[in-house]
């Protein structure tokens, strides 16, 4: 009897074992999807892992229902890299794989599988595939004008003149009947006639939902300037060295044309490239710019395409013609790649990178470097702003690091004003949350027919209401923060939970109905501004106005056509984006990066202040950002306006030297949550006290996190500080055993617990 250890796409560990009945012997192949069945009642998609005659002899071992696949859907390389993250960010394989795969590759009784698209077609039959036939039956239908107008059509569509000729019938091009029936200006029942008479025949062709753009392609590179050139020769050398190389660069410095050039060279060695980029917001300008270049060799994937979309696009890279090129989110790490050899992160630094909920909490750049490390390809991380832990693996020598420090074109790098909020306010100059110096900069700006951008890191209206009379504040009953007011829903949510409730009248506290908006959110700034600039047309760009692909699409191209004037915007405006016409950009308030309860938040705000400020002036003048801030004197905000980098990574890593943080430490958070907070607390100690038997002084806490219940779950965390040299398969073991001691308990069996690595 053979045997088939599979993978369920369930938060199991490991993997479990089936037995292969006589009449599938044969069809089951590693990587391949099996119906099986688990449990009392259910069938899932698995996914073959290894064959082999080992009979389990501690339970019962049930059959394979069906193969589902006539060829693995997934590569030995694929399968290699998901036991890697399953272990590295401690987390059952059975979560990757739902992560992994397309929800249409994922067979489950609540969902309907992956279903090809079908278009109906129109041929020719064999037995009138010759021209007697066909001139005999044009006599015989003489009298039916519409049938001979449908025939003479298809053939025409078909050209089947040429195909008759040759005596050819696979000459005959493929006809739509739709499109058919709309040139004929005829109907169903025109065509039910031929059909009838064993003249045409209609049948199903499959066709793929992939887009296919028609965008002019001048398949040609742009000559580099000396400083790019210079940055593209240094990055093959750091190559011939390393496999992984930083490209620090600072905005508007021309990066991506050197990334194009090295994806050309990728391709003239017959390998496939992965452009992974941290957001969805940054794929529209990117691709239009690459197809220029590249055209159909260049493929998308990410959560904004419908499932349909991603299944054909995993089953084209299966194929023997995939795309040489992905551009994509984090989740493109899971793709097939049959023959990789360069990989670029873009904005290596971005938080968005980082998968927190569900599991696994992986990250992207981290899990992109051992695709390319197991595929033996190269990486390029490409940022303006380095993160720490790449930066310091650059002055280790791990990583090769090229500069690239003179933007395109000589544009100068932007003039940064600091405006201290407190000082304008006490001389009553603030106009909501705007400065004085800002107004006038926008003003100018509009009146030279220029753009503004203003940064605002707090979606909604206003982070919360309150009562004026007695200071009651609506709560989320689920999660332990207050409501975000949001004024085009009338509506308070968390932004957590997603619960939501109407804005009472009045106060259920103490019954006033002066109930008063408590700070900006990027809702209210779009309001006040158009008080403020009724002739201008603003936009707002954060998660709520970008819910949808077209939605963003539309609201990043009139901004690039000029047809709107300000963009208010979350951390999506600090992205990479190319603006000709953006002369300003306001950073309404930096103390609520500055003021996050993060050992990173510093790195962080340096990061997304300093990516904000270069979307000014990147063409032909220098242009001007005005960073409003209650704390000008702080260094961070210094070296945000001196754009020194190198500042910023010497006083953060002492710090971090000094309270043995990363990237001279591994971080490794535990989280346990509990429906009941008197449990939870038990867990708690109980799981930080066998931690410090096993760890010593490396364990901090239990602590509770500034936001102490999500959905329902009282939260409480741990925190392991290991150092770099550690055995880190002997710390994760000891973690995992952790883990299931004291989930096994009957008191704790109801609590969950997970780990953040990194």
């Amino acid at each position: 009897m053979q045997y088939v250890d599979v993978i369920l796409p369930l938060p199991l560990d490991g993997t479990f074992t089936y037995s292969i009945p006589q009449h599938l012997q044969g069809l089951v192949r590693t990587g391949c999807r099996l119906t099986v069945p688990f449990g009392k009642k259910k069938t899932y998609s698995a996914i073959a892992q290894q064959l082999h005659d080992n009979k389990p002899t501690d339970y019962e071992v049930k059959d394979v229902i069906s193969v589902l696949d006539d060829y693995p859907i997934l590569l030995p390389s694929q399968l290699k890299l998901w036991q890697w993250i399953a272990e590295y960010y401690l987390c059952p394989i059975g979560s990757v794989y739902k992560a992994a795969l397309p929800s249409g590759l994922k067979e489950e009784d609540e969902q309907t599988n992956y279903k090809p698209k079908l278009v109906q077609c129109v041929q020719l039959t064999e037995a009138y595939f010759n021209d007697s036939q066909l001139v005999s039956v044009l006599v015989e239908l003489k009298r039916s004008p519409k049938q001979v107008a449908l025939l003479m059509k298809y053939l025409e569509m078909s050209k089947a003149a040429a195909a008759l000729t040759l005596k050819n019938p696979t000459l005959l091009l493929e006809v739509e009947k739709l499109e058919l029936l709309k040139q004929a200006d005829c109907n169903t029942t025109n065509l039910k006639g031929l059909v009838e008479k064993g003249i045409l025949e209609v049948y199903d062709k499959q066709v793929d939902r992939l887009e296919h753009d028609e965008l002019p392609t001048e398949m040609v590179l742009h000559l580099l300037s000396p400083a790019q050139q210079h940055a593209l020769d240094s990055i093959n050398q750091q190559w011939a060295k390393l496999n992984v190389c930083l490209l620090h660069g600072v905005t508007s410095s021309g990066k991506t044309e050197v990334y194009i050039h090295l994806i050309h060279q990728a391709l003239e060695q017959k390998k496939q490239v992965l452009y992974l980029l941290p957001e969805i917001v940054l794929t529209t300008q990117l691709v239009n710019r690459l197809k220029r270049v590249f055209g159909g060799r260049l493929g998308v994937y990410h959560s904004k395409y419908s499932d349909e979309q991603r299944v054909e696009i995993w089953q084209k890279q299966l194929s023997n013609e995939p795309y040489e090129i992905i551009v994509g989110v984090r989740s493109s790490v899971f793709l097939p790649f049959q023959k990789l050899g360069l990989v670029i992160v873009d904005e290596e630094h971005e938080q968005s990178f980082k998968q927190q909920d569900p599991a696994p909490r992986y990250h992207g750049r981290n899990v992109a470097l051992m695709l390319a490390h197991m595929a033996g390809a190269k990486t390029l991380l490409g940022t303006a702003t380095p993160s720490l832990e790449s930066y310091y693996n650059c002055q280790r020598g791990k990583y090769g690091l090229v500069e690239l420090f003179e933007r395109y074109k000589q544009v100068t790098m932007p003039d940064i004003q600091v405006v201290n909020i407190a000082e304008e306010r006490r001389k009553k100059m603030m106009n909501g949350p705007f400065t004085s110096v800002l107004l006038k900069e926008m003003n100018d700006a509009l009146q030279n027919g220029e753009q503004v951008i203003l940064f605002q890191n707090r979606r909604g209206y206003a982070p919360t209401i309150e009562c004026h009379t007695c200071g009651w504040v609506p709560r989320c009953p689920n999660c332990d923060v207050s409501l975000t007011f949001h004024k085009r829903l009338n509506q308070v949510t968390c932004h957590y939970c997603g619960y939501s409730t109407m804005i009472p009248t009045k106060c259920p506290n103490c019954e006033e109905t002066n109930l008063e908006t408590i700070g900006f959110g990027t809702e209210r700034i779009e309001d006040h501004i158009k008080k403020l600039f009724p002739e201008a047309s603003v936009a707002r760009m954060d998660l709520d106005t970008t819910r949808s692909r077209q939605a963003y699409e539309q609201i990043l191209s009139n901004f690039q056509n000029g047809q709107t004037d300000i963009l208010v915007g979350t951390q999506m405006v600090t992205k990479g984006l190319d603006f000709d016409r953006v002369s300003v950009v306001g950073i309404l308030n930096a103390d609520t990066m500055l003021n996050m309860p993060d050992f990173r938040s510093y790195e962080h705000a340096f990061q997304m202040m300093s990516q904000v400020a270069g979307r000014a002036g990147r063409r032909n003048k220098q242009g001007r950002v005005v960073l409003q801030t209650k704390t000008p004197e702080l260094p961070v905000v210094k070296q945000v306006v001196a754009n020194d980098y190198k500042a910023l990574y010497d006083s953060q890593l002492e710090e971090r030297q000094l309270f043995h943080y990363p990237p001279l430490r591994r971080l490794i958070s535990i989280y346990m949550k509990h429906r009941y907070e008197s449990t939870l607390n038990g867990l708690a100690y109980d799981m930080a006290t066998l931690l410090r038997k096993v760890f010593g002084e490396r364990v901090l806490g239990p602590d509770t996190p500034p936001i102490a219940r999500i959905q329902s779950l009282y939260i409480r965390k741990i925190v392991l500080k290991v150092e770099l040299g550690a055995n880190m398969a002997e710390v994760r073991k000891r973690l995992r055993q952790a883990q299931q001691y004291y989930l096994s308990m009957d008191k704790y069996k109801a609590a969950q617990i997970y780990f953040e690595v990194d």
